[in-house]
């Protein structure tokens, strides 16, 4: 991490969405994330893995000023966000883009490609002529792959692949920092997923963006993050570099996401740790540490207290027996 700034940071993020039960009208609160702090530097790239109900998608949604937090705030630069900042400004939305899994739906299927990229110029930017939005929109679509002809085409008239692309470049229409990937190459095909993949990594080093990479498949991870946080019902269980995470595990919940992730090697072999239970409910989490119901290793403190992140072996960890050898 750098001494200086980070580019982007959270700090005890929380999200809850008040639904009205099925008795009577109970009032009852989902808690999508709870108390999630991260840094992000410029030219860097966070990844944010678990299961589906962790709450990714909702930090996502977040960061995005999509959504308010509940609790806790995040930084951009200088600028911090909680749930009483107004109406974020549009430098500030512009500091921090979207890449959304789907790339078919992200994009109005009644306009062309050259509308879609230059209308976040006409939105934010209207002082700047039209000539120059769309010099921007051909430019933009030159850098990420695509001919000059793909210009005047619609979304259905592209492959999965040069739809994303398209999303890609909409994203860096207005400059931004950070840019936000949730899921990005999931609905691609393995081929395909490479070559997106080189293409962020190319935009990253040319520009020096941030990511905050949203992802499920640890080995796409593994090519992309420098830094790797495992969430579990709305909370981070562990934190830390890339390499330490992957390379020596600490939390139970990590090491049975590792173990299931397939290996190019038929000679290779090693132990499934397989999870027992589903993700309990985020209505009404377990007490104590909210993975000890399906931990292998779990002993009754567990079930009393919730461990906090601590440091162990260099990255942060929540897990009792974290220091353990089990």
């Amino acid at each position: 991490m750098n001494a200086q700034t980070p580019l982007l940071s959270g700090n005890d993020l929380t999200r809850h969405y008040d639904i009205t039960g099925k008795r009577f009208g109970e009032k009852l609160s989902v808690k999508a994330l709870q108390g999630v702090s991260f840094q992000l530097d410029k030219g860097e790239t966070l990844a944010v893995v678990g299961e589906s109900g962790c709450g990714k998608s909702t930090l996502a949604r977040l960061i995005t000023m999509i959504e308010s937090p509940t609790a806790g705030s995040f930084r951009i630069g200088e600028t911090v966000v909680d749930r009483d900042t107004g109406k974020p400004g549009k430098e500030l939305r512009a500091a921090v883009q979207i890449v959304f899994q789907d790339p078919y739906s992200s994009l109005n299927p009644r306009q062309k490609v050259g509308t879609i990229l230059a209308e976040p110029l006409l939105i934010n930017h209207p002082e700047i002529s039209r000539a120059d939005r769309e010099k921007k929109a051909r430019d933009m679509l030159a850098l990420v792959g695509l001919r000059p002809e793909h210009y005047d085409r619609y979304p259905h008239m592209f492959s999965g692949g040069q739809r994303q692309r398209i999303a890609v470049a909409r994203a860096l229409m207005m400059n931004p920092k950070v840019l936000v990937l949730d899921e990005p190459v999931s609905a691609l095909d393995l081929s395909v997923q490479a070559q997106i993949l080189n293409l962020l990594v190319d935009l990253q080093d040319e520009f020096g963006l941030a990511y905050l990479f949203i992802s499920h498949d640890l080995s796409v991870v593994r090519h992309m993050a420098d830094r790797v946080m495992v969430m579990y019902l709305g909370r981070p269980v562990e934190y830390g570099e890339r390499d330490e995470i992957f390379n020596n595990p600490k939390h139970p919940y990590t090491k049975a996401l590792l173990s299931a992730t397939p290996v190019a090697d038929p000679e290779h072999t090693k132990q499934r740790l397989k999870l027992e239970g589903e993700l309990p409910s985020p209505i009404n989490p377990p007490a104590g540490c909210a993975f000890h119901p399906r931990c292998p290793v779990a002993i009754d403190r567990c079930a009393k207290e919730r461990p906090d992140l601590e440091a162990v072996a260099g990255r942060d960890v929540s897990c009792w027996r974290a220091g353990e050898s089990v």
